[in-house]
Parts: C-alpha cells; sequence; structure tokens
C-alpha cells in the first residue's frame, strides 16, 4: 500500500463575527490557499490536480453550491480540476484530510493530489432557527 504524506500547508486569516471577513464568501475565501499552494511549489502543475477535497461546516445560504468546485475555479486552477465538498461540521480540514489519504494509498489518486482543504465563515453563520439565532463569535 502507498504512503500519504502531507507536502504543504497553508492557512487562511481567522476571524469573528461581524470582522473583517464577514462580507467574504466562503468559495474566494477557500480560493486564498489554493493560489498559495501554486505559488509556493512551482514544480506542482496545476494539470495534474485531479481534484480538489474541501470541508465546509455550513452549507447554507452563501455557502449553499459545491464550495470546492467554485474554489477550483475562483483560484484560476483548469476546469478539468473537480471539487468535492464535504459536509463536515468538526474541523472541516480533517475529514477531507483522511479522505485523501485513503484515496492516495488506494492508487486512486497520484502523488501529490488532491489538494485538501477545510473552509467555515463563521462571521455570517447564524445558529439556531428564525429570531432565536445564535452567532459565531469566532
Amino acid at each position: 500500500m502507498r504512503e500519504a504524506f502531507i507536502c504543504d500547508g497553508i492557512r487562511t486569516p481567522i476571524g469573528r463575527y461581524g470582522g473583517a471577513l464577514s462580507g467574504v464568501r466562503a468559495d474566494d475565501l477557500a480560493a486564498i490557499p489554493l493560489r498559495e499552494l501554486l505559488v509556493r511549489n512551482p514544480r506542482l502543475d496545476a494539470e495534474c490536480i485531479d481534484d480538489v477535497i474541501l470541508g465546509c461546516a455550513n452549507q447554507a445560504g452563501e455557502d449553499n453550491r459545491n464550495v470546492a468546485r467554485m474554489a477550483t475555479l475562483l483560484a484560476g486552477l483548469p476546469q478539468s480540476v473537480s471539487g468535492t465538498t464535504i459536509n463536515a461540521c468538526v474541523v472541516p480540514g480533517w475529514t477531507p484530510l483522511g479522505f485523501a489519504a485513503r484515496a492516495i494509498k488506494a492508487g486512486r489518486w497520484r502523488f501529490a493530489d488532491p489538494p485538501v482543504a477545510g473552509v467555515n465563515v463563521s462571521g455570517t453563520v447564524c445558529y439556531g432557527q428564525g429570531n432565536q439565532c445564535i452567532f459565531s463569535s469566532g
């Protein structure tokens, strides 16, 4: 069985409810580390990326589409790169990391495939129903 390795780690800024990032959509935020991944790793050919796996904790409202696919397009990756969004409510980056490691070990993906990420824009998330909303503070 093949081994899977983490070759780079990039994170987005951390915000809070109503803060500077509250107007940034999840797919725009997720595109930032994807672009930076290509800048920091110039030997990584974007044409060789098969898929981007992204965990997203809140797939409602602005985040109700395939956030991973939108992030790949916004990051300038080739249109041939698919995006897989996983509904992961706790530490959204860890679930896709496990999916990717298993796929690499099983020979489904090549080395350095796929980029894995997690995104949660808590600055605009309302937890609860109707006027009983509890907004995230971080």
